[in-house]
């Protein structure tokens, strides 16, 4: 009997979540060590292509979708001098691509996130649902303890919203208050309350209550 490869085995279990009716997350997030004893970055698009097609919310920036999926995202100019990583154009100028191929999505989301030193970060985030883009607010200065985290800090905090019925807008406000309180906290595990979420996506401090 022929062995499952896990390429084929992730396929399997992805397409049986969809006929369960089980929304499907997934993150792009592309690292050239995991890939480099299965083909490098070639097998990687190939394998995230063929599972795309049953995602319902992708996570991934522009580099994301060159990488991993083989996008060409051209980088903007900068505006006034602003760093392109929190330039949102950097994320919207090839969604429609994106949603073009794999009309199946239904939210496409990114942080986005300027490195002024190791412990001070520009950070923000955007999604893409129903046509629109949202974007949530942008904390810049943020004061970062430990930034290991943040994305999936982001992803949990969206997949929070959109889980209990909030609309995009909300939704993507808390995954990054949640990113951003994860940076506050040592590790890449929250210790954030939702309590804490809450405060932050409306309007509170960067902090967490201990």
């Amino acid at each position: 009997m022929r062995r499952s490869t896990p390429a084929r085995g992730s396929e399997s279990a992805t397409r049986a979540a969809k006929d369960h009716g089980t929304v499907v997350s997934y993150d792009l997030n592309y690292r050239a060590s995991l890939w480099d004893a299965y083909g490098g970055q070639a097998r990687a698009q190939t394998v995230n292509a063929t599972l795309a097609p049953y995602v319902d919310v992708m996570f991934g920036n522009e580099e994301d979708f060159t990488q991993a999926l083989g996008f060409d995202v051209p980088e903007p100019p900068s505006h006034n001098g602003a760093s392109a990583s929190l330039n949102p154009e950097t994320f919207e100028l090839r969604i429609s691509d994106v949603i073009e191929r794999y009309p199946n999505l239904s939210v496409v989301a990114t942080t986005l996130r300027t490195v002024r030193s190791a412990g001070t970060n520009d950070w923000g985030a955007i999604a893409w649902s129903d046509g629109r883009f949202h974007h949530a607010a942008v904390r810049p200065g943020l004061d970062i303890l430990d930034r290991v985290g943040g994305g999936d800090s982001f992803a949990a905090g969206l997949a929070y919203g959109l889980l209990t019925g909030q609309p995009p807008d909300t939704a993507v406000e808390y995954g990054a208050a949640h990113g951003a309180l994860a940076m506050t906290t040592p590790g890449d595990t929250s210790m954030a309350s939702l309590d804490d979420v809450h405060r932050l996506a409306h309007g509170g401090n960067a902090r967490v209550r201990r």
